[in-house]
C-alpha cells in the first residue's frame, strides 16, 4: 500500500510528455484502428512499461514469483488504476474501450499484471455500480488512487461455473451485523489485497439468494492461502477460509438477495477483458517468436526464411488480429450499453483459442531454447493456458453462445 495519496489522473493529461517507445521494442502493426486519444493512451502505457519494467525484469519477477510494485506504482501514477470510472467520481475517465487497450498491451509485457488489472477492474465496477457513496469513498477511492488492492471472492472448490448450485459460503445476521462462514477457491491476489468482495448465500432462492459483501482482507477469521500455480507467477493464489468473521451491516455491497445479478455484467465484462489479455499474450508471443527467427540461423539462413515459419506465424498473427477485431467490437457495444453476453463469450473463446496456438507456435519455432526461463516465450506458453478455462471455460462459452445466439435449448 503506498504510503502517499495520489489522485488518479485523467487520460488527457496523463498521455501528455511521454517519452517515445525505443525502436527495438514497437509491436508488430495491429489491423484495428484506434481514436487519436485511445492511440495516445497506448503509446504511453508502452513507455511507462518498457522504462520501469523492461521484459528482463519482468521475466525475473516472474522467475522469482514476485508482484511488480514497481510497475503497479507506475500505473497509478499514469491514471490507468482510474479508468472506467468517470473523473467526477474521482477516476481517469474511459470506458470499456480504454480498458482492453490497457489489457492488450498489459498482456503483451506483462502478463501477471495484466491479470491482476482484470480483476482490479472487476472490482472497481461493481463498487461504483452497487456501492454507496459512504463505500465508495472508503472503498473505491483508494483502489482508484492505487493506494489498496482487492481480490473478487466467488469461485469455490467445488464449483466455479456452477456457482449458483455450488455455492456453499453463508452470512447471516447477528444483530446489525453480517457472520461470514465458508470457503473460497482459487481467488486472485487475496493474500496481498486490503479488501475482499465475497459473495455469499444470504436466502435460499437459486439466483436471488446471493449477496455481496465488502470485508477487509486482515479481519479476524480470514485466512488467505496461497496456492502453489504453474502460471501467472507475478500475482498469488490462494485459497480463501472464512470462520465466524464478523462484518458490519454496511458491508453488504448493492441490495440483500440480489448479489448474483448485479454481479453478471461485472462478469460479461470481465469475459471482455480477459479476451484482452490472451490477445495481448498471442501477440507477444508471435512478436518474440519472429525476432527469435530472423536472428536464429540454421542452414546458412536465419530460420525466418523458411516458408514454413513464415506461414506458422502468419496463420497464428491471423488468429490474434482477428480475434482482437472482436474484444474492441465487444468493447464499444458495453460503452454504448449494449447487451454483450454473446459478443463477450465469443471474443473470448476465440482469443483464448487464438493466443493458445501463437502460444505453441512460438514455442514449436524456438524449440530447446524455449525451454530457457529468461525467455519470455515460456511464460507466454504458460500463462495463456489460464485463459482455457478462465473465467469461463471455453465449452461453457460455446454453450451460452449456442443457446443465446443460435437459439438452441440449454445443454446443461
Amino acid at each position: 500500500m503506498s504510503s502517499t495519496k495520489q489522485t488518479p489522473v485523467p487520460l488527457s493529461t496523463a498521455m501528455v510528455g511521454t517519452a517515445p517507445i525505443d525502436e527495438e521494442t514497437l509491436m508488430l502493426p495491429q489491423m484495428a484502428t484506434l481514436t487519436e486519444e485511445q492511440q495516445m493512451l497506448r503509446d504511453a502505457l508502452e513507455g511507462a512499461i518498457d522504462r520501469v519494467s523492461p521484459v528482463g525484469r519482468v521475466q525475473e519477477l516472474d522467475n522469482a514469483k514476485t508482484f511488480d510494485t514497481a510497475l503497479h506504482a507506475a500505473l497509478a501514477e499514469l491514471g490507468i488504476m482510474g479508468i472506467g470510472i468517470p473523473e467526477e467520481q474521482g477516476g481517469s475517465g474511459g470506458g470499456a474501450v480504454e480498458q482492453v487497450i490497457v489489457l492488450e498491451v498489459l498482456g503483451r509485457k506483462a502478463t501477471s499484471m495484466a491479470v491482476f488489472m482484470v480483476v482490479h477492474f472487476m472490482a472497481t465496477r461493481i463498487l461504483r455500480e452497487n456501492g454507496t457513496p459512504e463505500q465508495m469513498a472508503a472503498h473505491l477511492a483508494p483502489l482508484l488512487r492505487g493506494e489498496t488492492k482487492a481480490s473478487f471472492c466467488l469461485t469455490e472448490a467445488s464449483g466455479g461455473t456452477d456457482i449458483l448450485s455450488a455455492m456453499k459460503t453463508r452470512a447471516r445476521r447477528d444483530g446489525d451485523d453480517w457472520i461470514i462462514n465458508g470457503n473460497k477457491m482459487w481467488i486472485s491476489g487475496a493474500s496481498t489485497s486490503d479488501m475482499l468482495i465475497v459473495l455469499a448465500r444470504t436466502g435460499e432462492h437459486r439466483s436471488r439468494g446471493l449477496s455481496m459483501f465488502v470485508v477487509p482482507a486482515r479481519a479476524e477469521g480470514v485466512t488467505a492461502t496461497e496456492v502453489a500455480t504453474m502460471a501467472i507467477n507475478g500475482y498469488d493464489t490462494n485459497s480463501l477460509a472464512l470462520d465466524e468473521v464478523r462484518v458490519p451491516g454496511d458491508a453488504l455491497l448493492g441490495q440483500l438477495d440480489n448479489g448474483f445479478p448485479q454481479v453478471i455484467a461485472t462478469l460479461n465484462g470481465e469475459r471482455m477483458n480477459a479476451a484482452a489479455v490472451a490477445v495481448g499474450i498471442g501477440r507477444g508471443a508471435v512478436e518474440v517468436t519472429r525476432d527469435y527467427a530472423m536472428e536464429r540461423t540454421a542452414f546458412d539462413r536465419p530460420i525466418g526464411q523458411f516458408q514454413s515459419v513464415q506461414h506458422q506465424l502468419s496463420i497464428a498473427g491471423i488468429g490474434i488480429e482477428s480475434a482482437w477485431l472482436m474484444v474492441l467490437e465487444a468493447a464499444r457495444k458495453d460503452d454504448a450499453g449494449e447487451a454483450t453476453d454473446v459478443l463477450s463469450s465469443m471474443a473470448k473463446w476465440s482469443s483464448a483459442r487464438a493466443a493458445v496456438h501463437c502460444a505453441d507456435v512460438g514455442m514449436e519455432i524456438f524449440a530447446g531454447a524455449g525451454f530457457d526461463s529468461d525467455l519470455p516465450i515460456q511464460r507466454y506458453y504458460r500463462d495463456v493456458r489460464l485463459y482455457s478455462f478462465a473465467p469461463l471455460n471455453q465449452n461453457m462459452a460455446l454453450n451460452m453462445i449456442a443457446e443465446r445466439w443460435l437459439g438452441f435449448p440449454r445443454s446443461f
